[in-house]
């Protein structure tokens, strides 16, 4: 029996999950984005993966949603700001699908959950960026985890279904009864750096090591882990271990939030900073200094309207 997946986004991420899970047999996917040269080179000469892998997988790729036929299991790999607009063009296909948001910071299932009924949180490692079209390069390998969003969940079998044919893709995942603490350990990381690296264009590990800088990045952990206590959300590791990681494996790394700027794109601070700022405005624990980010995140946003 064939499992229809459907990929919206495809950009590194999208690109990657996408290719990874076209390998497995008995598998068809789909993978929607309006880039136009990506998707029909896929079209015509298959997704092809280098870096740490290396493999051509055939995807159908399309730019316009209306096309997609119906899904089984649905990856939303967008920029957080196109969520809404992904997921209600391709409502149609998705509708008895379990959706899985893979995207970066906090809110993006809510989003999801109010187009399709069946959601489920992910929260994701590898990292890669599409080098031309029809080729995304595997930067880095690790692990996804996936599970459902509470309020609106997709069922049990559904997420180990997807989890399955992830590891038997290569991408080795696992399917939890409570995927918050994973997404909330990537979150606190991203959230205590990659503004700071966005508004100095200093690389991660740089950021880390500035000691005025440093400083500001344990007091925005400082705040998140307030957060986390208040909500009941345990992390799977401590975020200062992943800041040490930073310095000694991805000192030159720019972060997505940097290169959008770079490139004068809106960036994600509200679903990074923002989100937990949200919960903790909804727990009773002030986030000033997530607060501070968001602001001066959206100031340079507005500096290049001129």
């Amino acid at each position: 029996m064939t499992t229809r997946v459907a990929v919206l986004g495809c950009g590194a991420i999208g690109s990657l999950y996408a290719a990874h899970l076209a390998r497995v047999p008995d598998v068809e996917v789909w993978a929607v984005d309006p880039y136009e040269p990506h998707m029909t080179a896929i079209s015509r000469d298959g997704l092809q993966v280098t870096g740490l892998a290396d493999f051509v997988a055939p995807v159908h790729a399309i730019t316009d949603a209306r096309d997609l036929p119906t899904c089984d299991l649905a990856l939303v790999a967008t920029k957080a700001t196109h969520t809404r607009d992904a997921v209600r063009a391709a409502r149609h296909a998705l509708q008895d699908a379990a959706v899985a948001s893979l995207q970066n910071g906090l809110g993006n299932e809510e989003v999801v959950a109010e187009v399709v009924p069946k959601v489920v949180r992910g929260s994701i490692v590898p990292a890669g960026h599409v080098t031309g079209p029809g080729v995304v390069n595997l930067d880095g390998g690790g692990e996804t985890w996936l599970g459902p969003f509470e309020p609106s969940p997709a069922e049990e079998a559904e997420i180990a279904l997807m989890a399955r044919l992830l590891t038997d893709g290569g991408l080795p995942s696992h399917a939890l009864a409570d995927a918050r603490g994973p997404q909330w350990t990537k979150v606190v990381f991203n959230s205590a750096t990659s503004p700071l690296s966005t508004l100095t264009g200093l690389t991660v590990g740089q950021v880390c090591t500035q000691p005025g800088l440093r400083e500001q990045v344990e007091r925005l952990i400082d705040e998140a882990l307030a957060v986390c206590a208040a909500s009941g959300i345990e992390l799977t590791r401590d975020p200062r271990h992943s800041v040490v990681e930073a310095i000694e494996k991805a000192y030159q790394h720019k972060p997505s939030m940097l290169q959008d700027a770079l490139a004068h794109r809106m960036t994600e601070v509200d679903v990074l900073n923002g989100g937990i700022a949200a919960e903790g405005r909804r727990v009773g624990v002030p986030t000033p200094g997530h607060d501070a980010m968001v602001a001066l995140v959206h100031g340079l946003e507005r500096s290049w309207a001129g």
